[in-house]
């Protein structure tokens, strides 16, 4: 499985959210780009960068130390939050991004999904936030009454890349992962997919790991910014 370490950005500054609350945020790093180089130098092959307030805005907010980071690094990076048009996933991708997820678009207009993956062979993910097996929307704060596995089965043949599913009950409360969901959603599509929320420890990239299912990766956040995971340790284990 691949690591990928969480830079949330709000307001310009790296931070971790509990449960996906605005109000509930933890400013780590106000220097997102050294964060990152953090990562970066300590074997990392991926960056998981997440607009938070694009996410609620629907168009990007925290530009600047997004592209701050992709000029300093030559790591592949993928981004979700605020990216919900062509215009605006063409200008990612051409400013070095590898992968652009998306998330609330995959619900209300799942044609542009469709339309980029085939524009952008394997550099669009689908973001798939769900509480209770329904699928969340404009940046966690809206419920629809879809559910996950039925998303992800919809874009089956669309040629997206990954799906990136985050249990936002669990996502930075450190109680660690919805294994179980996780790997029913892996063994129902042939989507490569990446869990999210809720890891904490070496343990849960056991769990993970051993689930049953073919997991592309993990995303990891407050627990490395904790140092409940130990950085190299975490990449020497998934490496072996």
């Amino acid at each position: 499985m691949i690591l990928y370490p969480a830079i949330d950005l709000k307001d310009g500054n790296a931070v971790r959210l509990v449960r996906g609350d605005m109000n509930k945020s933890t400013v780590f790093n106000a220097d997102p780009v050294a964060q990152a180089m953090e990562f970066v130098k300590a074997g990392c092959e991926w960056l998981h960068l997440v607009d938070l307030n694009g996410a609620f805005a629907g168009e990007p907010v925290n530009a600047a130390p997004v592209e701050a980071i992709l000029a300093q690094t030559k790591t592949s990076v993928q981004l979700g939050g605020g990216v919900r048009d062509m215009k605006t996933i063409e200008t990612w991708l051409n400013k070095g991004l590898s992968r652009v997820i998306l998330g609330t678009v995959a619900v209300e207009r799942p044609e542009l999904v469709r339309d980029a993956a085939r524009a952008f062979p394997g550099q669009v993910s689908v973001g798939i936030d769900a509480r209770d097996g329904l699928v969340a929307t404009n940046g966690w704060a809206e419920e629809t009454n879809v559910q996950v596995i039925d998303l992800a089965k919809s874009f089956e043949d669309a040629g997206v890349a990954a799906i990136i599913y985050t249990d936002i009950n669990r996502d930075g409360a450190m109680n660690g992962p919805n294994v179980e969901a996780t790997s029913t959603l892996a063994q129902a599509v042939t989507i490569p997919v990446i869990a999210s929320g809720g890891v904490s420890s070496i343990e849960d990239l056991i769990a993970l790991r051993d689930c049953g299912a073919d997991l592309n990766g993990v995303i990891s956040g407050r627990a490395l910014y904790d140092g409940a995971i130990d950085l190299q340790q975490a990449l020497d284990f998934l490496h072996a």
